[in-house]
This record gives C-alpha cells, sequence and structure tokens, in this order.
C-alpha cells in the first residue's frame, strides 16, 4: 500500500502538479517586481498630480519605464548567469520566458528616451532623436551630462546583445559566438542603475531603492566571483593554446 501511494505520488499527474506550482511560484515572484516599482513611483508622483498635463505623464511613464526595464534586466542577467541550473529545476521553458523578457525589456529600454522626447515636446522643445539616442559626449559640461551619456551608452550595448541574440543562427560566426555578447548585458545592468540613481528621484526612494541596492551587490557579486574568474580562465586557455 504504501509502495504503491509512493510510486502514484512519482507518476506523471504528480509531476506536472509539481512543475505547474514552480511556474507559479516563479511567475508570483517575478509580477511582485512591478508593483514595487508602481508604488515607489506614485509615492514620488502621486498619479493624480501625474495626469495634470501631457508633459507631466510622459515624465511618469518615462520613469516607469526605466524602473521595469531595470527590474525586468536584473531578472535577465539572473536567468542567463543560471541558466542550466534554473532550467533543470523549472524546466526547459525558461529559456524561452528569457528570450521574451529579453525582448520585452529591450522594448522598455527603448520607450524610456522616448517618452524623454515627448516630454521636451511637451515642454516646448523640438522632437530631437539625436539628444535623446545619439549625443554622447566624453568631455561633457556638466555632471548631468555625463548622466545621461551612461544611459546612452548603455543603450547601444544593450542593442548589440539583443540583436545578436535574435540573429544568432543567421551567420556560423554568430551562432559560434552570439553567447560571447551576452557578457556586455553585465556592464549594461551596472551602467543602467548608475544612469537611474544619479539623474533619478525614484531609485532613491523605497521601496524601489532597498532592491535596487540588492540587486546591483548580486550582479557585482556574478560579475566579480563567476564571471571575472571564468574570463581569466578563458584567456589563460586562449594564451596556452
Amino acid at each position: 500500500m504504501v509502495r504503491a501511494l509512493h510510486s502514484h505520488c512519482k507518476g506523471p499527474w504528480f509531476e506536472s502538479r509539481r512543475d505547474h506550482l514552480k511556474k507559479i511560484i516563479f511567475f508570483t515572484i517575478w509580477f511582485a517586481l512591478f508593483p514595487l516599482a508602481f508604488l515607489t513611483l506614485t509615492g514620488v508622483t502621486p498619479l493624480s498630480f501625474a495626469l495634470g498635463s501631457s508633459a507631466r505623464l510622459a515624465n511618469f511613464i518615462q520613469r516607469g519605464l526605466g524602473l521595469f526595464a531595470f527590474s525586468m534586466l536584473f531578472v535577465q542577467i539572473i536567468l542567463g548567469a543560471f541558466m542550466s541550473k534554473i532550467s533543470e529545476k523549472l524546466g526547459n521553458w525558461v529559456f524561452n520566458f528569457h528570450v521574451f523578457e529579453g525582448i520585452l525589456a529591450y522594448i522598455l529600454v527603448f520607450l524610456h528616451p522616448i517618452f524623454f522626447l515627448l516630454l521636451s515636446y511637451f515642454s516646448g522643445a523640438k522632437f530631437d532623436p539625436y539628444v535623446a539616442f545619439v549625443n554622447i559626449c566624453l568631455i561633457c559640461k556638466t555632471p548631468t551630462d555625463y548622466y545621461y551619456t551612461i544611459g546612452r551608452v548603455s543603450f547601444w550595448l544593450l542593442t548589440v546583445t539583443v540583436f545578436a541574440a535574435l540573429f544568432r543562427k543567421t551567420t556560423p560566426w554568430l551562432k559560434a559566438n552570439w553567447r560571447k555578447f551576452h557578457v556586455l548585458n553585465y556592464l549594461v545592468f551596472l551602467l543602467v542603475g548608475a544612469h537611474g540613481f544619479l539623474l533619478g528621484s525614484d531609485f532613491r526612494s523605497q521601496p524601489f531603492f532597498t532592491f535596487a541596492i540588492l540587486a546591483y551587490v548580486t550582479i557585482l557579486g556574478i560579475v566579480i566571483f563567476i564571471e571575472l574568474p571564468r574570463l581569466f580562465k578563458n584567456f589563460r586557455n586562449w594564451t596556452k593554446s
């Protein structure tokens, strides 16, 4: 009787229920990041105030996109760094979700400067994409210009990693090397975090501030204790060959 019950608990029905529960837990944690960002955003700027003008609304959405993008990039890096272990625990669907979320995160990152342009337009300036995407300075006039440059550089680095992954099957070289571009995602995340903290009050407000610090420290830990030793090992093997 006991053996039969034990055998039943390891059958397909039990396995599917357990896998379903794992998915529920995963997506519960994932969705919890969005109320965290929204509560911070509305705590800094009440929604009623944001709806008062087109410029305020554009600024509100722009900042929200930045918080959501930062949260998604954090999940992306965690999944990418431990993909084999997480897939083993949760299932192969995690990789497909990783691809989907990567595209979604990139869209949010792209829309972030678009709404910056809308904010400028509604405030009386002209709609100039060059200012949002290209205007990178090495010797900037003010510290704020450097902070904006950090954001622009992170956007183009992310563009490289995303498109390398999307077109990984188009050429033999990309098929063999596209994963190497993903190392840039660590730099992108750290730059995005610096950009948000230096420019935005939302990153320095609770509850998002606590999450941002924990996320930043976590990614720094992965870079220092996992990625850099791995890169150094690969470099040594390359020099010996």
